[in-house]
């Protein structure tokens, strides 16, 4: 995924809904009165187009075309431009919510569980059951095979499980992992820390395999997070393949 950092500073504004509305003219109150709605359907479609983007980018990966954000958010192609100027500034909104909500996961699971195995799959549950690896940005798993390639040998190229392009093709995608140039501002080196210390407790207490790296837990939300038609199916695949994942992970006795 090209995340192209220049539009950020941009369009944060624009996302926000800074500078949105022009400059009123005429009385006060009547333009107040003209503005405020606007206002509202301003952010609703904002909304709606994030929770658009999030879906579509989770079915077909984040090569899907704005086209498709609009069409499932109700609203034009052009509302969609209005908020993000370019894909890529949509993309990386999105990414950088998924590796915040990521963060997040990590240090709830670091705070409240005393067990280091018991913290590192309560995070991998936690994650892979919320959706995450669908959205999960290909740079996160670069910057975890790049410190992690010392201590786990050779990892060779980051790859990130893409979705279908089309769900009825019955084909998976993978796409090359990009450069973690600039990860940090986007949270995603804070990401590598909080899941390094879950990683790092578990190979401590001689519970998980000294092979294991960060990269490795991350590709298990990627690959444990399919995409169904059936939600019901989905979360019976998904609890059934993170078990199989867990079980490969965990030391065993000699």
């Amino acid at each position: 995924m090209h995340v192209q950092g220049t539009h950020w500073s941009s369009a944060a504004a624009v996302a926000t809904g800074g500078g949105a509305m022009s400059a009123a003219t005429g009385n006060g109150r009547a333009d107040a009165a003209r503005t405020t709605p606007l206002r509202v359907d301003a952010q609703r479609n904002l909304e709606h187009v994030l929770r658009a983007a999030r879906e579509v980018f989770g079915e077909l990966g984040y090569g899907a075309p704005m086209e498709d954000v609009a069409r499932r958010a109700r609203v034009g192609v052009g509302t969609v431009y209005r908020r993000f100027p370019s894909k890529d500034v949509l993309v990386r909104r999105i990414a950088e919510e998924e590796t915040a909500r990521l963060t997040e996961q990590a240090r709830t699971a670091l705070g409240q569980e005393e067990e280091p195995w018991s913290a590192l799959s309560r995070f991998l549950r936690t994650s892979v059951a919320s959706g995450a690896g669908r959205l999960l940005p290909p740079q996160v798993l670069a910057g975890a095979a790049q410190g992690s390639a010392g201590a786990a040998g050779s990892v060779g190229e980051a790859r990130v499980p893409q979705q279908r392009a089309q769900p009825e093709s019955g084909e998976l995608r993978l796409v090359p992992g990009v450069s973690a140039g600039g990860a940090d501002d986007s949270g995603v080196g804070v990401l590598l820390e909080v899941v390094g210390q879950l990683v790092e407790r578990a190979r401590t207490a001689g519970e998980l395999r000294p092979d294991v790296s960060v990269g490795d837990v991350l590709l298990v939300i990627a690959t444990a997070a399919p995409s169904l038609p059936d939600a019901a199916q989905q979360a019976a695949a998904s609890a059934r393949l993170l078990d199989i994942l867990l079980e490969g992970l965990r030391s065993r006795p000699a």
